[in-house]
Order: structure tokens, then C-alpha cells, then sequence
């Protein structure tokens, strides 16, 4: 596939945001949140756990709906499409899970093939082999196409995950926490293949973490997120030359150089 030079970064909005709330009961979640995407760009959210990063993203894929605000997605605005509409913006969306949520009965390649049997039926055994062999060397993993997830290590489920995810051709991709619970090597491998699918299948990416070193070597955009609200926002040398007292605080909390 061509690759796709971050310098050459188009800006047309993929997704854009405007004055977003979000309440769960009295738990005021997300204040009035503002946020552009431009396409072909990786956009990491940095905050605490709770701060409101899942949240976010969950109402851009439709899994939750907005209290208040506009959520405008691929020129569709989520809080007023009907249920098909919105089912059919999903397949342009790729929500690669903590977890990785893949299926613990099926192998790795019927994990990679369901997607394709229940959206795409019109696709041949020969087709399916195909994207399913591609998307595998894609991730470079070919070789575990007949084991079963519990055979896989956290940094090979993650990336199954993922692969599993691009089988579809996402136009967006939303990571939630990439790098959890991974070893600093796993870490470095999933950070480099974030980068690999946006070069590749020209995704637009939002990246939520509270990993600096995912921050940094991922992100083309950084945005902290903190108390429902966005106190920063840029590359990231710039979000952190600051003596912004919070944004210090989350620096030194991670320990990175």
C-alpha cells in the first residue's frame, strides 16, 4: 500500500467536537469539550484514569450518547442519526479495546474472519483467506493464523486486536489504552505499529493513554485532558515546556526522559 507522509497531512476534519458534555447521574464527566481531527492524523488524549478519555471516544463510535454538544463523525452528527445510519458509520470506524476483545473459543484466523462473515457477505472463502493472510503480515503475525488467544502473549492479543480491527479498512481508528499492562519492549512494538497503520492504511487516529512514551511516539497532536475539560493542547514538546502546575505534576507522575 502507498505510504502516507505525516508532512503531507490533509486537513480535512474527519471529526469534530463542539462544546461536548457528559454526566453519569451527578458525575459530571466531560465540561465542554472542543476537538478537531483532521485526516491522516494520530491524535493522543492524555489523562488520569477517570479524567473522561474512555468516555470520549465511546461517544464517537455511538456507544454512548451525548448529553449536550455536537459530535459531528465523518460528516454525520451522532446524536441524531438513527440506529442504521449509525451501524453503517461503525464499519468506517475500527475501536481497537483495552482487552482486545477477542473471541476465546475461535482461532485466530475465525477471530479475524467473523468480521468479514457478518459485514461483508458477499466476499469469497478465496477473498476472506486473502485479507485475512494480509492484515496478519500487516501486523506481523502470520504465524499464530492457527492458534487459539489463550496461546497468544498480551503484546500478540493486542495486536491481534488490532489486526482484527483493520480487517474491515477503518477510515478511523480509536485506541483505547494500547500499551496497558505491556512490558516497556511490547510497549515500543505496539507504539510502532500504531504508526505503521496510519502510514499504511492512511487512518485518522485518536490514541487514549496515560503512557507519555506512547504519547510521544505516536501522536502528531497531543490534547490533556483534565477535570472533563482540555487544559493543553499541541505537539508534544510544547504541551509539556510549561510550568502549568497540573501538566507538570502528569510529567513527573511518569517517570519519562
Amino acid at each position: 500500500m502507498e505510504k502516507l507522509n505525516k508532512s503531507d497531512i490533509i486537513k480535512e476534519q474527519v471529526i469534530s467536537i463542539q462544546g461536548l458534555y457528559k454526566s453519569f447521574g451527578e458525575n459530571s464527566v466531560l465540561n465542554g469539550i472542543d476537538l478537531t481531527i483532521h485526516k491522516g492524523e494520530n491524535v493522543v488524549i492524555l489523562g488520569r484514569s477517570g479524567s473522561g478519555k474512555s468516555v470520549l471516544i465511546k461517544i464517537i463510535a455511538g456507544l454512548l450518547k451525548p448529553d449536550k454538544g455536537i459530535v459531528n463523525v465523518l460528516g454525520m452528527d451522532i446524536g441524531s442519526i438513527d440506529e442504521k445510519q449509525l451501524l453503517k458509520l461503525r464499519l468506517k470506524i475500527g475501536f481497537s479495546f483495552q482487552n482486545s476483545a477477542l473471541y476465546d473459543s475461535m482461532s485466530v484466523r475465525e477471530n479475524l474472519e467473523f468480521p468479514l462473515i457478518r459485514n461483508s457477505r458477499h466476499l469469497t472463502k478465496k477473498e476472506i483467506d486473502h485479507a485475512v493472510e494480509e492484515v496478519l503480515e500487516d501486523v506481523h503475525l502470520h504465524q499464530t493464523i492457527n492458534q487459539m488467544p489463550s496461546e497468544l502473549s498480551g503484546g500478540q492479543r493486542k495486536r491481534i486486536g488490532i489486526a482484527r480491527t483493520l480487517i474491515l479498512r477503518p477510515e478511523i481508528m480509536l485506541y483505547d489504552e494500547p500499551t496497558a499492562g505491556l512490558d516497556p519492549i511490547t510497549c515500543i512494538t505496539i507504539n510502532e505499529l500504531i504508526n505503521e497503520v496510519q502510514e499504511r492504511y492512511h487512518t485518522s487516529s485518536i490514541i487514549i493513554t496515560h503512557d507519555l512514551t506512547c504519547a510521544k511516539a505516536t501522536g502528531d497532536r497531543v490534547a490533556m485532558l483534565l477535570d472533563g475539560r482540555f487544559v493543553a493542547q499541541g505537539n508534544f514538546d510544547e504541551i509539556f515546556n510549561t510550568e502549568e502546575e497540573t501538566v507538570k505534576q502528569f510529567y513527573d507522575y511518569n517517570f519519562i526522559n
